[in-house]
């Protein structure tokens, strides 16, 4: 709607985990350092925390284009874990057989098993990545996730299993004390800084073919306040900007339209907070 007035090929603040638009800030990187470290050298299990809209999702979908393109690897993505146990080992053998199973949950740990070790023998390395963990409610789901790590040999895991949530997946885990001290790797993600967030939005903007930056200054400051600098935010703001300012046909985003649109996010935010 906005991108010929800004002369953008594209929109270059959508939310969507899109690898091209990824900024790689430090934490970023080492965020998916540790996360491929885990899985290339078999580690048994990994873990990524941060706030919601801090880039995780968007790590995940890296970390799968980058196993999806080696065909070593098996993976399951279960993006939706609120399952009860049985369903949850149900939807890994289908991500991984690409077939539909029932039956107790011995007899489908049973096909769990044959599928890793024959993903083994073929010479191929499990993975089972779980977006959303947060989500999971039920102990006994993170107990079962507990007992995956138990498929292994002598001397290496059959399966790396990656376990991505937001800040409260942290006090799930710490009440189950045999999972968390097998969660040898861990990190958590925070907001970027004021110049990670200038970079940010800068980078967003090559990727989309600007012409220059038409955030200015002072307005960055605004979004980096009113963001806290998370990536999900940035975008939110600077969306919304870009929208505007065509609708009031500005040469540039400033301090005052920034603030607007800040005002206006932070309301909304509150109202619908008090609703739900």
């Amino acid at each position: 709607m906005y991108e010929t007035y800004w002369r953008l090929k594209e929109k270059p603040f959508e939310n969507t985990p899109d690898p091209r638009f990824m900024y790689y800030s430090k934490k970023h990187e080492e965020a998916l350092v540790r996360l491929l470290y885990a899985v290339k050298e078999e580690k048994g299990a990994a873990m990524l925390t941060g706030e919601y809209g801090s880039g995780k999702t968007v790590l995940s979908r890296i970390v799968m284009d980058e196993l999806i393109k080696k065909e070593i690897y098996e993976v399951a993505l279960i993006i939706h874990p609120q399952l009860a146990p049985i369903e949850f080992v149900q939807e890994i053998i289908y991500q991984l057989k690409n077939e539909n199973v029932s039956g107790t949950k011995p007899q489908l740990l049973h096909v769990l098993h044959d599928v890793i070790y024959r993903n083994y023998i073929d010479g191929k390395k499990t993975v089972i990545l779980i977006d959303e963990a947060q989500i999971i409610k039920d102990r006994e789901t993170l107990e079962e996730i507990r007992l995956f790590l138990n498929f292994q040999l002598n001397d290496k895991f059959l399966i790396t299993l990656l376990l991505i949530g937001q800040p409260e997946f942290l006090g799930r885990v710490g009440i189950i004390p045999q999972l968390q001290q097998r969660l040898g790797i861990k990190y958590h993600l925070v907001g970027l800084n004021l110049d990670e967030t200038k970079e940010y939005i800068s980078h967003r903007l090559s990727v989309a073919s600007a012409e220059s930056n038409m955030f200015t200054e002072g307005a960055i400051e605004v979004i980096y306040d009113y963001s806290e600098g998370l990536p999900r935010k940035i975008n939110n703001i600077c969306d919304m900007s870009l929208l505007v300012g065509f609708g009031q046909e500005a040469k540039t985003v400033d301090v005052e339209l920034a603030n607007k649109l800040a005002v206006d996010l932070n309301t909304w935010g509150r109202v619908y907070a008090k609703n739900v």
